[in-house]
């Protein structure tokens, strides 16, 4: 019994030494990310031991993804007398340059910030940049920190052109290499446009309206929805066309040669006849309104629609008008008192 146990305990003893060792056996890494601009053994290899911080590759650029096959690694570490290496089957390995990537939307705005305060452009938001060559991502190291600062900043307002260059103190990468960017900067202002085709008289509403940002030097059109909503176009609009207050009007509710209601109103009189509209008229214009039966012209007031409100002269015109036998109410005083 005693000679059963020893021998089930040593063969436990031998089967965890050899799985200790097995895992402590060097094995590839299928895809690793590192910080420095070199690869060391210890990055692509597992229970490198004392090799580990050996380098043996240069990293990609910072930000950038490369590919080492197994046969270079293999080759480059058996130098090192790193042996028996696990490959796990596979044909390479991914190494990944770790960085800290500042966007061109940031550049912009360091840009527009320092525009803005050294040269009175108004907020940094407001201003449009227009780049001479194609913005593209600063990668850094990933240790690198704060904002970006501006070494030289040049700007002529006659052509809005700007000139400037900019450095990252605590990156060596770009302390080393600075950048430099030119183009346009232009300050710019909301405007109403439409949105889409608008026809001569279609009185506006939100959907018909949008916002955009458009050089200050051709301000001057509305900024504000609320100025354009619910009145109606003098002519027709162009998608983006900004719109201006003298490109609107009050919606016409009587149109050319309508029939209307004249309205004659006086203490304890009011007075009706029917006309024909000579000209259009939103509510408040003055219109000219045929007599069709005198053929005589008054001049009235729009109240409402297909509705002319007239002054004294329209009692004459009624007191004119011949009174047929069935003249209806609306021909006679509706009210006296």
């Amino acid at each position: 019994m005693i000679r059963t146990l020893v021998r089930t305990f040593l063969l436990m003893l031998a089967l965890t030494g050899a799985a200790a060792a097995q895992s402590a056996r060097p094995a590839l890494r299928g895809s690793v990310t590192v910080d420095s601009d070199l690869v060391r053994i210890g990055d692509l290899v597992e229970n490198a031991g004392a090799v580990a911080n050996i380098p043996i590759f240069r990293a990609p650029d910072l930000g950038t993804t490369g590919a080492v096959s197994t046969d270079r690694i293999v080759e480059a570490i058996s130098a090192h007398q790193l042996i028996d290496i696990d490959t796990r089957g596979l044909a390479d390995v991914v190494v990944t340059r770790a960085s800290r990537a500042i966007k061109p939307q940031q550049i912009s705005a360091s840009i527009a910030q320092a525009l803005s305060r050294r040269y009175g452009l108004g907020a940094p938001q407001n201003l449009s940049l227009n780049f001479d060559l194609p913005v593209h991502t600063l990668q850094v190291e990933p240790s690198a920190t704060g904002d970006l600062q501006v070494l030289s900043l040049a700007y002529d307002p006659r052509s809005s052109r700007f000139d400037v260059t900019l450095d990252l103190p605590s990156s060596t990468v770009l302390h080393r290499q600075l950048v430099r960017f030119a183009g346009l900067a232009i300050e710019t202002v909301e405007a109403v446009t439409a949105a889409h085709p608008i026809e001569r008289g279609d009185v506006l509403q939100a959907s018909d309206l949008t916002i955009v940002r458009r050089p200050k030097s051709q301000a001057g059109g509305l900024v504000d929805m609320n100025g354009a909503i619910g009145l109606a176009t003098r002519h027709q609009l162009r998608p983006g066309q900004p719109i201006a207050a003298a490109d609107l009007m009050k919606p016409q509710i009587v149109q050319r040669n309508d029939t209307v209601t004249l309205i004659y109103e006086a203490p304890g009189l009011t007075l009706t006849l029917r006309g024909q509209a000579q000209d259009a008229g939103a509510l408040g214009d003055a219109i000219s309104v045929l007599n069709p039966q005198t053929k005589r012209v008054v001049h009235g007031v729009v109240s409402g629609p297909d509705q002319v409100s007239v002054s004294n002269t329209m009692v004459h015109l009624v007191e004119n008008v011949p009174q047929p036998a069935d003249a209806p109410a609306a021909m006679v005083p509706a009210r006296q008192e």
